[in-house]
Formats: C-alpha cells, structure tokens, sequence
C-alpha cells in the first residue's frame, strides 16, 4: 500500500490491549489513542480551526458522501484540496458514505455494484461504487480514505451480517484496486454484524489485503454495551498490531474508554459537538443539561477546574444558559469547545495512564463513577427498539436534518 502514514507503539499495559501510539501523516502527528471531531461538511460546525487546535485536536474526520453533493468533490480539488478548502493544516481522515447506507437508509439502495442514493438535497440519483468513493476521496485529499463497506443497524440476521461481510470485502479489494494516491492511505472496514465469528472473518479477510489500517465498523447502532465490547474484541484479537486501529461512530466518554482498553487507537462521534447543540455537556461527575432551571442564577463555570477554554475565561452556566435560550450562536459554540476539550482530556488521561502502565486502574476508576453509566444508543441514531435499515415506520435519523 502507499505507506502515506506510518504507526508506532511507543508502550501498552501490561497484561491488556490498551496501547500508546503515534500515528505519523503527511500533515503531521496523531498521538493515539486519538479522538477524531467529526466534520462531515468540511467543518466543525460553529467551531473554526483555531477553535479545534485550541481544545487540542490534532485530526478530524469529514465525509466524503456530503461533500460529492456539495460543494462537489472536483471543486474542493480545484481549489487546492480538503486541508486548503476548510483552512485546517492538521491531518484528514474521510469515511467514504457507507455509514450513509445505515443513515440515510430510506434514501439508500445496496446492490454488489454498490449504494444507489437518493440525495436528500434535491432528489438526485447517485451511484456510489467502491470506485466511485475512492475517486472522490482522491480528489478531497485527505490524509486518510476509507473503503466503502456496508454497516447493519440492530438487530439484523445471520444471512444479512453474511452478505454484509461478502460485500465489505469485495468492495474492500475493488477499493483497494482503484486507489492511487501515494501520499494518501487507505484503510479497511471490519464488518460481520452481532456475530462474532463473523468479525473474526470479516478481520481475516480485510488483514490479507495488506491495507494501511484498519477500521471496525457497525458498532453502537443499536446493540448493548456487552455485545459492542464482544464484537470489538473479536476484530481487535485479529487485526496487526503494528497498524492503527480505528473504531467508527464511538461514542460516549464510557465507550471510548472501554475501547481504548480492547486495543482501539482512533475514535470518531458526533455526540461531544451535537449535544452540545443541543444544550447537553460533559462532565466528570455526568452530563449537564444547561436547560435546566438550577442553572438560572449559577456563576459558576461548566465545571470547576476545567482547562477548557470557555470555563477558564469564567463564561458562566447562567450565562450560557441565557445564551442557548436566546438561540445565540455564541453558547453553542462554547459549549462545542467545552465538550471536545472533555473528550481530548480524556483520552490525553488514557494516554498517560498506558504511559505510567495504570490505564486498567485508571479506567476501573472512572467506568465505577458517572462516566460508566452512559444511556445506551448514540444521540438521534438507532438505539434499543428504533428502526434501522429494512424497518419501515421509524422517524427519518437526524442526518437528514442535521449532519455534522
């Protein structure tokens, strides 16, 4: 493969999977375990780069799905490409749009050719191939593109992981063909549904392509917590360890710790940027809803202590309270800032835990308080008894309305 990004594992804990990394692109370095803010529109929506490196990001995600509709992948490569279009200097990684086929799954059609999509802006038909998605990632000129897989909503059967896995694959190797870019690396997609054995294949399979990194995917789309522990560690037990590891679409603050100790290096959410959209922050001692009315008159910061820069600069729940009742931009871009500096300071604490071989009681400790009591099921996508793909009746997800 193209060897654009180059891995190192600097230590791990004894006796477990968590490990320290630094994952090297060509717009620099990634110390892992990592979390990735997602900007699906060539954005960090009301954040600007400045913003992101300030809270500490070092890579974020975009999609390249959303940006083929607009403003066009061509243009964005006309233009100098993703890192010159978005004004970000750091690394890029693009999912490809197969997570849009769990999404947008009302508008989507799969078939072993690929993903008919209906655009959800006007109504347009497009053909998404595993060729197709690695042109427009070309294009975009992210540090790192992802093949097109095909991810299952729960719960789904055997026959559906199956061919699910049959697909994934082929597509994996038809991706694998098409990709062209030297200074760009491409990693795969673990799939396999509820099943574990069905991982372990799916991880078999994608490791004798000898792609740049690897990704597991379908995960926290509706299962328990047990069952996407299970299923993780399936796929982790297989893949190579001196290649990154990227779990996609984990999740709350108790997911990422839990999958930085089954060997995960990268994560990616919309959950720390939307909630706080929607008024919700992270804390150590749990979620804070800034709606509520014992916020009113409270003078103090999000949470005493906080590096971030919103509570350091004194900014008041009282006030942000006000702000997000007011509907002003302001508060949600600083409770954006709040809730991703939560996220990076907490796997920058996972990083020194491995670092000084603690991370098994670090992460005990904090999975034994309010971070190990997340609600099941991402924030506005498929969780216990909401519809997925094939289930008809259930609300249109919130990609529709309000992607990230």
């Amino acid at each position: 493969m193209s060897g654009a990004v180059s891995f190192r594992i600097h230590a791990s804990q004894p006796g477990g999977k968590a490990r320290l990394g630094l994952l090297e692109t060509p717009h620099g370095a990634v110390d892992t375990p990592a979390f990735m803010a997602v900007g699906t529109q060539a954005t960090v929506k009301t954040l600007d780069p400045a913003d992101l490196a300030a809270v500490g990001s070092q890579i974020i995600l975009a999609n390249a799905y959303h940006l083929s509709l607009r403003p066009g992948a061509e243009l964005i490569a006309r233009l100098g490409g993703l890192h010159s279009f978005m004004g970000w200097r750091g690394p890029i990684l693009t999912d490809s749009g197969g997570y849009q086929l769990f999404s947008l799954a009302r508008l989507a059609k799969v078939a072993d050719e690929g993903i008919v999509f209906q655009s959800h802006l006007d109504g347009a038909r497009m053909n998404l191939t595993p060729e197709r998605a690695v042109e427009i990632q070309e294009a975009l000129g992210p540090d790192i593109a992802m093949v097109l897989d095909e991810p299952l909503g729960f719960p789904h059967t055997r026959d559906e992981a199956e061919s699910a896995l049959r697909r994934t694959t082929v597509w994996a190797e038809r991706s694998r063909a098409a990709h062209t870019r030297g200074d760009q690396s491409l990693f795969g997609i673990v799939q396999g549904g509820a099943f574990e054995d069905l991982r372990r294949e799916s991880a078999r399979q994608l490791v004798a392509l000898d792609l740049d990194g690897y990704a597991v995917g379908g995960l926290c789309l509706g299962e328990g917590k047990r069952e996407t522990d299970a299923l993780l560690n399936a796929a982790t037990d297989l893949l190579p360890a001196e290649k990154p590891r990227y779990v996609m679409g984990m999740g709350t603050p108790g997911d990422l710790i839990r999958g930085v100790g089954r060997g995960a290096d990268m994560f990616d959410c919309v959950m720390p940027t939307r909630h706080a959209r929607r008024g919700n922050l992270f804390t150590r001692a749990g979620r804070v809803s800034i709606k509520n009315a014992e916020n009113a008159e409270e003078a103090g910061p999000i949470e005493e202590g906080c590096g971030c820069p919103a509570c350091r600069r004194g900014f008041s729940r009282a006030y942000l309270r006000h702000l997000f009742r007011a509907k002003e931009m302001l508060g949600y871009r600083l409770m954006t800032i709040h809730n991703l500096f939560f996220y990076q300071e907490l796997l920058r604490g996972a990083r020194e835990a491995i670092r000084g071989g603690e991370f098994t009681d670090w992460a005990g400790e904090l999975l034994a308080g309010p971070l190990g009591t997340d609600p099941e099921g991402p924030p506005g996508g498929a969780g216990p008894g909401r519809p997925g793909p094939g289930r008809p009746g259930g609300p249109l997800p919130d990609e529709v309305n309000e992607a990230d």
